[in-house]
């Protein structure tokens, strides 16, 4: 059985001290989960949120990290220095990365490698497009990008990251996807792990990033391959993300 993941992508949201405030009001809340619970603030909160997460069964995570170890990359934050603030997992190449700052499947990939390399647990974004869900390409898309994602890695580090599967169809269109329509495409994502790192496709954990809300996690939640959630919007409110985190 894989233990559900249910992680807040808090994007560019929250002031370190607001940060410190939402944290001490979801600890009670989330205190008795069956679930690993994650928040993951904007990096300018990492260090508040550390010490307020001390002590509790709240995962920290970082929104993105550089594949470099140290040097001149202005505006960028390398894995030593999340490890060093207590983070733990990290999002990578979540859609509006790759949309806003020309993240590829290429750099991802360097990503992937470098947050394995010094122990932090990535939570990999794949995902379609609009014009890709009406094109019927959908589970050739979220096969590619998952195994490029993956390039090069040890079926023993493979069993170790988090996958996030966000529709970008689904994000400010009006159109949603149904739990049978989540379900069957991380089945496919799945499915492509299987293909080439065999066995550690069962073990890897598939979140689900579509907008889950305290309305539908239960029905996603049920769901045969889904193994928890990267949520957005419904992390800025410490009930909301409980209510989700209780399914």
């Amino acid at each position: 059985m894989r233990k559900p993941i249910i992680a807040g992508n808090w994007k560019m949201n929250k002031t370190a001290s607001e940060a410190v405030s939402l944290i001490n009001e979801l600890k009670p809340l989330v205190a008795d989960a069956d679930a690993d619970v994650v928040v993951c603030p904007p990096a300018a909160d990492l260090a508040a949120a550390a010490q307020a997460l001390k002590g509790s069964n709240i995962g920290l995570g970082a929104q993105n990290l550089d594949y470099h170890d140290s040097g001149a990359f202005t505006g960028e934050v390398s894995a030593d220095m999340l490890l060093d603030l207590g983070v733990q997992y990290v999002i990578i190449g979540h859609s509006e990365r790759r949309e806003y700052y020309a993240e590829t499947d290429e750099t991802v990939n360097l990503k992937v490698k470098k947050a394995l390399e010094k122990g932090l647990i990535p939570i990999v974004c794949v995902g379609e497009k609009l014009e890709e869900r009406e094109s019927g390409v959908t589970a050739e898309v979220v096969r590619k990008q998952t195994k490029l994602a993956l390039l090069g890695l040890a079926e023993s580090e493979v069993a170790k990251v988090v996958i996030a599967y966000e529709p970008i169809w689904a994000i400010g269109t009006g159109k949603t996807a149904t739990a049978d329509d989540a379900n069957d495409t991380i089945k496919e994502i799945r499915a492509a792990i299987r293909e080439v790192f065999g066995g550690a496709a069962d073990e890897v954990r598939i979140q689900y990033g579509g907008s889950m809300n305290p309305k539908n996690a239960s029905e996603l939640m049920a769901m045969s391959d889904i193994d928890g959630g990267l949520i957005g919007g419904a992390s800025l409110k410490a009930e909301d993300f409980s209510k989700v985190v209780n399914y």
